[in-house]
């Protein structure tokens, strides 16, 4: 093999030694402190490499953040497809679904150690950084939710007008309470905290989308 196809050969594999070293440099130092060079020697690269697959620092940091987004989003969209396309009991499966949605935090340490630099350097990250990941939707992930809410409804098991706003209350009352506790799996929750956490959040969910009562 020629030294020219050798190189060839050897780039997806140096991508990806790049974009995870990115991930964990950006999300141990953020973006701001977090510099080339290291992400250069943390990926056993040089800067030249680094600089052959991406133009600067910027369009690594938003490569890494949106592939992350994607990968968390497929793991997601799998724990809702088992938990919420064949409803059993609602409210123990809303719980599995929402705990098993809280358990996907610690399986993307990296990511999330990111999620968190975004939000604590948004003010200083790039516009068309903040945009983009935006745009990606992980701030909306409810709105995939949306749908199997709303075939729920359809059964006649839940009430709802808005089944986006449904689905968003759903999040803030479960997911988004334990995040903002353990600030995305870095601060250590107790289990059965989680699970009181989580139940009351779906309990309440369950009252608030109670189907109208039939009147016989």
């Amino acid at each position: 093999m020629s030294g020219r196809q050798h190189e060839l050969s050897g780039r997806p594999e140096k991508r990806r030694a790049i974009t995870q070293a990115a991930r964990k440099m950006f999300g141990q130092d953020g973006y701001t402190r977090a510099g080339v060079d290291a992400i250069a020697a943390e990926a056993g690269v040089s800067k030249r490499t680094i600089y052959n697959h991406f133009a600067d620092k910027e369009q690594l940091f938003l490569t890494v953040a949106l592939e992350g987004a994607e990968e968390v989003t497929a793991a997601i969209a799998q724990i809702m497809d088992r938990h919420l396309r064949k409803i059993v009991d609602l409210e123990q499966d809303l719980i599995d679904f929402s705990l098993d949605r809280i358990a996907a935090v610690t399986a993307f340490p990296d990511h999330f150690a990111l999620v968190r630099t975004i939000e604590a350097e948004a003010t200083h990250l790039p516009r068309p950084i903040l945009k983009a990941w935006i745009d990606a939707g992980p701030q909306t992930a409810h709105l995939r939710l949306a749908p199997y809410l709303r075939r729920i409804a359809d059964r006649g098991l839940l009430d709802i007008d808005n089944a986006d706003r449904a689905a968003a209350h759903l999040t803030l009352l479960t997911i988004t309470d334990v995040n903002q506790q353990t600030f995305y799996g870095a601060v250590r929750l107790p289990e059965d905290e989680i699970t009181k956490i989580v139940t009351a959040g779906v309990r309440a969910f369950l009252r608030s989308y109670a189907p109208s009562s039939t009147p016989s």
